[in-house]
């Protein structure tokens, strides 16, 4: 574990905790040999994959901010550092249907720690923190971690995000279900997603004819 461990922090994917190694029962074990890759797959549970933010303050203020500001008005990513990392808290917000559609675990950064519990955040350039605040979701591009979304900082709390590098991606190790009371793996302050969950994601920004507003809060 320890040598696994220290293998992606030299790969430059950040110290992993255990909630973010490849995890499987040996029913569901698949090995990809080209990639020497584990997959693996978990059961989920509807009713814990669509809870609602721990308040719906923030999406009024949100939904208010998009419409006044030339956003989409149709969807909103609102993410709730309040909550447990372990726990869903990514949500993907309809506006028209007032309901919350989808929602995921998303990884805050490590501020250059090994492994952050709790978040912390800070705007600094090379801090290696989340940023709190309003984004802009900007154009998709393929990066270290495939495609990706640049970002946006629009407050004074994240104006620094563009030239930090922080961007929306996903990442293998991510689970696709909730882990808590585990803690999942820190990024280097981006808002780091599973694929599966990005890929759900990607649908609705690429079709979106105005750019989607995410806010970060705590």
């Amino acid at each position: 574990m320890k040598i696994l461990s220290l293998f992606f922090y030299i790969a430059g994917f950040n110290a992993l905790s255990p909630a973010c190694l490849p995890v499987f029962k040996p029913e569901t074990r698949t090995v990809h040999a080209s990639h020497n890759r584990v997959s693996h797959s978990a059961p989920t549970d509807d009713s814990t994959q669509l809870k609602r933010p721990a308040s719906t303050e923030e999406w009024a203020l949100a939904a208010r901010y998009a419409e006044d500001n030339g956003y989409s008005t149709d969807y909103i990513f609102l993410i709730d550092m309040r909550i447990a990392s372990g726990k869903n808290r990514f949500f993907v917000y309809s506006t028209k249907g007032d309901s919350i559609e989808l929602s995921g675990l998303v990884a805050h950064g490590s501020c250059n720690t090994h492994h952050l519990e709790e978040p912390v955040f800070s705007n600094k350039p090379n801090c290696g923190c989340s940023s709190v605040g309003k984004y802009k979701v900007g154009g998709a591009y393929q990066g270290e971690f495939g495609k990706s979304y640049r970002l946006y900082g629009l407050d004074s709390s994240n104006s620094n995000a563009f030239k930090r590098g922080i961007v929306l991606h996903g990442f293998d190790p991510v689970p696709d279900h909730e882990i808590y009371p585990e803690a999942l793996c820190n990024s280097y302050g981006c808002p780091m997603v599973n694929r599966a969950f990005l890929s759900k994601v990607s649908a609705i920004i690429d079709k979106s004819k105005k750019p989607i507003l995410m806010w970060i809060y705590e």
